[in-house]
């Protein structure tokens, strides 16, 4: 068979081996509905909290707006932010890779035909698509309920490129969380790791408070405020940029830029878990499992 023949032929057969895996894994995760309607109805208790409390700081404060956001800006962000976080949260993912290299069961990645990496996002895939089915009723009705937090409903292109932000998100957190978990095989234990990178990703990436608000502290340089610094880091789009693509704070030349920035990181970070893959499973081998 030619190489010109060969080549798509083997592509295909790749899509249709990731479309099984990604069937099986739909199947596994619709057997745990009922954790998936309760975890989904817990995720808004949060939103709650943050309700009342920005609620006592502006009731504190003369000032119309901190930082730019309003009370009724800062609970549409707060709501926002939990959809980002639908996406680009990966829970377990790094602490399951790591526990597969101890345990030896990532071995079987390696003697048959089925690439690990494609495996876990068939697997993640399945995951947010039964969540989502199981959460779109629950966002609705609190969406519905806090309509009046919003602005009005942005223009078609705000909407496709908050719709663009949420996929790249779901990337990007899957492959950091990825590489991350990929440390198992030059560590043996990962959990502190994973517990600073999360706590790091928490601050930093706009879910515990917009990023906005650090754009006063200054970082000791002349013209550099803490909030670009945390720019120049890939966290910022797993929960802050979508957020505030919708609520109109990112528009024009700036939204094309940090989209382009947003993908830039998805490839570098693909790109840095395949290399720690390839290199791992080197490293795993040598010591013959």
């Amino acid at each position: 068979m030619s190489d010109a023949v060969a080549r798509p032929a083997a592509a295909f057969q790749g899509l249709r081996t990731w479309w099984t895996m990604l069937k099986i894994s739909l199947e596994e995760r619709l057997v745990y509905r009922g954790d998936f309607a309760l975890g989904t109805l817990m995720r808004f208790l949060p939103i709650v909290t943050q309700v009342f409390l920005w609620t006592a700081v502006f009731g504190a404060t003369s000032r119309a707006d901190i930082g730019g956001y309003t009370r009724n800006d800062i609970v549409a962000y707060y709501l926002l932010t939990m959809v980002t976080r639908a996406f680009s949260s990966m829970p377990g993912l790094a602490g399951g890779i790591a526990r597969s290299v101890r345990d030896g069961s990532v071995k079987k990645f390696l003697v048959q035909p089925v690439d690990y990496v494609s495996f876990l996002l068939a697997a993640r895939v399945a995951h947010k698509l039964v969540y989502y089915a199981v959460a779109v009723l629950p966002f609705a009705g609190v969406f519905f309920l806090c309509r009046g937090y919003f602005p009005p409903v942005p223009d078609a292109t705000t909407i496709a490129a908050f719709l663009a932000s949420l996929v790249l998100s779901f990337l990007l957190g899957f492959f950091m969380e990825a590489t991350l978990g990929m440390l198992g095989f030059w560590f043996m234990e990962v959990s502190s790791i994973v517990f600073g990178y999360m706590l790091v990703q928490y601050l930093l990436s706009g879910h515990m408070f917009p990023i906005d608000l650090l754009a006063g502290v200054p970082t000791g340089v002349a013209g550099v405020s803490l909030a670009d610094v945390v720019r120049w880091l890939p966290f910022e789009y797993t929960a802050y940029f979508s957020s505030a693509v919708w609520l109109g704070k990112v528009r024009g030349a700036e939204l094309v830029r940090s989209l382009a920035i947003e993908a830039a990181w998805v490839v570098v970070m693909a790109v840095a878990c395949r290399i720690a893959w390839r290199r791992g499973t080197r490293r795993y081998s040598a010591f013959g499992g």
